[in-house]
Parts: C-alpha cells; structure tokens; sequence
C-alpha cells in the first residue's frame, strides 16, 4: 500500500505504522520496544509540567488540533525557532514546558470533541466553540445535549432550528430549580478558538457552576420570550433563527462576521445583546417597509430582549399589555395601534400599519403628527355610523 502512503503524506495527517517481516505484530505492539520507551523515560531529562504542576518529561512539541479555517498542522501552543521565541538557550516547548502525559490528554480530549459529528462543539462565522461538563452525571450530560440543540449548529440542514427548543428550556429550568440534581463541584467550560496563520488563537473562555450556567439561558429565554399567536406556538427561538430574522433572505450565514459571536458570549455571559444586532434588526424592518412579514415574532423578540437588558434597572416590557409601563416608545406603540384599530374599524383596512409602522418605529416625531391628522377624518366618521364604538 505504499502508493497509497505517499499520496497521503502530501497531507501532513497520515497515520501508519511497520511490521517487520515474519512478526504477527506491528512495531508499536513489542513489548520489548514498550520497555525500552519506558527506560528512557526514566532516564531523560525532566522538567516542571506548567499544566500539572508537576516534575516529567516533557515534549518537544505539540501535536496538531486542526479547526475548520485552520491549517492541517495548527496547534494550540507552539513556538517558532530563531524568531525572537529562544531564549536562556531554551527551544520549541522547552521555554514553556508540557509533559507528555499532560500533552497527549488535552490535544486528545480537544481533537476528540472537534471531530465530526461531535456534539461539544459549535461553530460561529469562523470562530470554533467546544464544551464540556466537569462530571458525566445526568445533569451534565443533558446540559451538554441541550446546549448543542440550542445553539443549532448542524451539518446537515433541518426544517425546523427551534423544534427542540422547549424541550432545552426544560431541562435547564430543571436544573437551575434543582429538580435535577447537580453538584457543587460541577463545573460548565466553554473554549472558543480561532485559526491564526499556524496557530489556533484562543478567542474565549469560561467556566462556571452547572447551576450558574443554567441560570444564564434560562435568562436569555426570559428576555427572548413573546407572545406567540400562531398556531403551532413556539416562543422561544435558538440563535440561528436570531440571525436569521436580521439578514437579508433570512440566511444566517450572511450575518456581519462578528455578530454571531457577540450574540454568542452575550447569552453565555448574561450581559446586553450587541447594538450591531438591535441595529440589524430595525435595518430590515426598515428594508422590508411594505412586506407583511416585516414585523415579524422573531424580530419584535430581538427588539424586547435588546431594550430589556440595557434598561436592566429599569421597568421592563413584558410579552402582554403592560398599562402601567409610562415609556415613551412603549405608549407610541400602544397609540399606533389605537389609531389603526380606529381606522379598521372606520373603513374596514389598515392601511396606516403598511404604510407608516417602519417609519414610525425609527423616526416617530416624523410620522405622529401625519397619522394623527389623519385619525381626525377616522374618528368623525365612525362617530356617525358608531357612535358607542366612537366614544370607547
């Protein structure tokens, strides 16, 4: 099979081995050659792992963890030589040392999670993200499916991103409320890595409780969440109907290359959702003026949960009509839609709603007095027809 090797190798990721001629064995099979690799690591050199804190062998160098966008040979540390990176005579991982034992687990447990099919991983743009559970208890394994099935990150294409939605919210309300039990000691970890030239640069990191976590989506269900009126309801949505419902054609993938990832670190770090996401938003509301779908659910969603979490000290807008909310833009909203149920039910269309509801939303002292003016002929003629209907 060496032709076959030799197209491999133009690759750089071949993985072979030999059998010496009349053995039964390959070479990585004799024990006498398992021995002799242990004496000499019993006589080699040692020095002090800087992963475990403890005195081993260490490796020259690191093996290879690609990510997509990467090069076949990225890694996740590695040093170049005569570049600035020697130093006290010292080369390659000799100036930040790693044992073997220590390197052979994390670049295994990484490469494991980064295969295909893998559900500890997502990718955003070209920003790749894994996780992981500190214990393989039922609680770690669920928050570890569910946060796969949020996210929506999958090779194949389904019809529906959200059809697993309620079911995660579940499970994390499950766990945050304790009726699946989690321990103190169990720890949520979430590595973001990027390609960079020959390196993989790590772009984000966290670690928290299992409960902490789940307290952090189950705030961004929260905040996302909408009155639904369909008839197959689902008021929560995962990130790639997010992004769907700001891009042109409703294609994710054509979102700006940093808003995934923002939107991203904002749901696991609870804080505010990106400007460039609420800005997004209201472009294609704007963009669609005339289009029924404009004003669609997901967008009044992304539009609340914005609004909700930069006004954390503030009143907040609720799904359903909150009276005693005194906002501005909320009682602009109430009386817009006082003055197309004004119009319905004067001429029986609402035309004001296609013709003036994007206007409205981004330039209200624009529009308010024209639609205002025109309510006057509204009201006057359902006073003759209605008049009870007039006075309420």
């Amino acid at each position: 099979l060496w032709e076959d090797i030799k197209k491999n190798l133009s690759k750089k990721y071949s993985t072979f081995s030999f059998r010496i001629e009349g053995d039964l064995k390959i070479i990585a099979e004799k024990r006498e050659l398992l021995q002799l690799d242990e004496a000499e690591e019993m006589n080699g050199e040692k020095d002090i792992c800087l992963i475990t804190g403890n005195r081993d062998i260490t490796v020259d160098t690191t093996s290879a963890t690609m990510i997509p966008g990467s090069q076949a040979t990225a890694k996740l540390v590695a040093f170049q030589v005569n570049s600035g990176y020697d130093s006290y005579g010292k080369k390659k991982c000799g100036n930040a040392p790693i044992s073997k034992k220590a390197e052979f687990a994390y670049t295994t447990s990484l490469n494991a999670m980064l295969q295909k099919g893998s559900h500890n991983k997502f990718s955003v743009g070209n920003r790749t993200f894994v996780f992981w559970a500190s214990s393989n208890s039922e609680a770690a394994e669920q928050i570890e499916g569910s946060l796969f099935d949020l996210l929506g990150y999958i090779e194949e294409e389904v019809d529906d991103p959200n059809a697993k939605i309620e079911q995660v919210r579940k499970v994390f309300t499950a766990i945050y409320s304790g009726s699946l039990k989690t321990s103190l000691e169990d720890r949520f970890y979430i590595l973001g890595l990027a390609p960079n030239s020959a390196r993989i640069a790590v772009v984000y990191w966290s670690e928290c409780s299992l409960k902490e976590f789940a307290g952090k989506i189950l705030c961004h269900f929260e905040d996302m969440k909408i009155k639904d009126t369909r008839i197959d309801k689902k008021p929560y949505m995962g990130i790639k109907s997010m992004l769907a419902a700001v891009t042109l054609n409703g294609k994710q993938s054509e979102a700006t290359p940093n808003l995934p990832e923002a939107v991203v670190k904002s749901i696991f770090q609870g804080t505010p959702y990106p400007f460039t996401l609420f800005s997004a938003c209201i472009r294609r509301i704007r963009a669609e003026s005339g289009n029924k779908d404009a004003i669609r659910i997901a967008r009044m969603a992304i539009i609340k949960a914005y609004l909700n979490r930069i006004n954390d000290n503030n009143k907040k807008i609720e799904t359903m009509l909150d009276k005693s909310n005194t906002n501005q833009g909320y009682l602009c909203g109430r009386l817009f839609a006082v003055l197309e149920n004004l119009q319905y039910a004067a001429n029986k269309q609402d035309s004001i709603r296609s013709g003036y509801m994007n206007a409205a939303s981004s330039t209200p002292s624009a529009v308010y007095p024209t639609i205002l003016k025109l309510s006057n002929s509204h009201y006057s003629k359902l006073a003759k027809d209605k008049k009870g209907l007039a006075i309420y």
